[in-house]
């Protein structure tokens, strides 16, 4: 068995803990993790669709959530937030839309991701994730999402 289907085995009974952790922590640790992520793609301007505008993320399964907006300052969280767009989903579909292991149509039209609210914001969100080349992201990290995308999808 490979370090990623061990890693889903052993580490999917420890995801729901993630909504113990203060908000204050998830915060602090997504926007830095954004922020070096998405450097390049917030430089040239593919996040500024969100400028003014929130995005609430929802992992149904982790009861987990998180609202997202462009400033100046990059792209910032928050708690609550009056949002525009809601994208739900579970961790998995989060996983294999990441990983690039699911064509990202498939999971909306499936329903296993759903669109509420301005779902033309949230198409444009959706087009801007599918529209990120992979190969910018650090690689150790990539190398990893594509590797655990992939012991999801058997």
């Amino acid at each position: 068995m490979n370090w990623a289907r061990l890693a889903l085995r052993f580490g999917e009974p420890l995801l729901p803990l993630g909504r113990r952790v203060p908000f204050a922590v998830q915060k602090l640790v997504l926007e830095k993790a954004l922020a070096r992520i998405f450097a390049r793609p917030l430089q040239d301007g593919a996040f500024d669709l969100l400028e003014g505008r929130w995005l609430r993320l929802e992992i149904s399964n982790l009861g987990l959530a998180w609202c997202l907006t462009r400033t100046p300052g990059g792209l910032r969280l928050a708690r609550r937030a009056p949002v525009d767009v809601c994208i739900r989903g579970n961790w998995r579909e989060f996983l294999l839309l990441a990983s690039r292991q699911e064509d990202p149509d498939t999971l909306f039209f499936r329903r296993r991701l759903v669109i509420e609210g301005d779902t033309d914001l949230g198409l444009a969100v959706k087009n801007l994730l599918d529209s990120l080349d992979p190969e910018e992201l650090p690689p150790q990290l990539w190398r990893a999402m594509q590797e655990l995308g992939a012991a999801l999808r058997q």
